[in-house]
């Protein structure tokens, strides 16, 4: 189980992004933070007995990191990558994207990209998803977590209906991952 929360003063538009998010990925599960500090999310993540935490950030008013982590002994752990977004895409910004469609597999474009395979791989272990070819995904599965690059060669992350391969949202661009996270 995976508990998702926001920083402390979520904009909407970064609440809907964590709707839209719970929405694509099976067991996720969604708190409001509120006032809590880090170490009362850790807390609140044991009990509704999670062992993974992704916290949504803003930065500089709109939606700017994802942090994932993992519950220890101590506390939160920082797992890399520290994924810097430059843009996102709302659900119901699609034509597509208006019904829950889960996401069960992880798809790439088929370039040979070591950065797409690397990025693919991380969140592959953290969420507890196959990575699969598309055509083989498409046949087990309805939706997909689908890592590809924009017109200007950013990574970009977005749900994709497999069987008729068509967007359904979020979307996320990504400005910068960093692989060396601090304790």
């Amino acid at each position: 189980m995976i508990l998702l929360t926001t920083s402390r003063r979520p904009t909407g538009r970064i609440r809907t992004f964590c709707r839209d998010f719970v929405n694509s990925i099976p067991d996720v599960v969604r708190v409001n933070r509120g006032k809590m500090s880090l170490d009362g999310v850790a807390e609140k993540a044991i009990e509704v007995e999670a062992d993974r935490v992704v916290v949504v950030d803003r930065w500089r008013g709109g939606l700017g990191k994802i942090n994932l982590f993992r519950i220890s002994s101590t506390g939160l752990t920082s797992v890399p990558p520290f994924i810097l977004i430059s843009g996102i895409r709302l659900r119901r910004e699609f034509k597509e994207g208006t019904k829950r469609a889960r996401s069960s597999a992880i798809t790439l474009e088929p370039e040979d990209s070591p950065e797409l395979e690397r990025i693919a791989g991380r969140l592959s272990q953290y969420f507890g998803l196959p990575v699969l070819p598309v055509d083989e995904a498409a046949r087990k599965y309805g939706a997909s977590m689908h890592f590809s690059f924009d017109s200007s060669r950013r990574l970009q992350i977005t749900f994709m209906r497999l069987q008729q391969m068509v967007e359904i949202g979020p979307r996320v661009t990504l400005s910068k991952l960093v692989w060396e996270v601090p304790s």
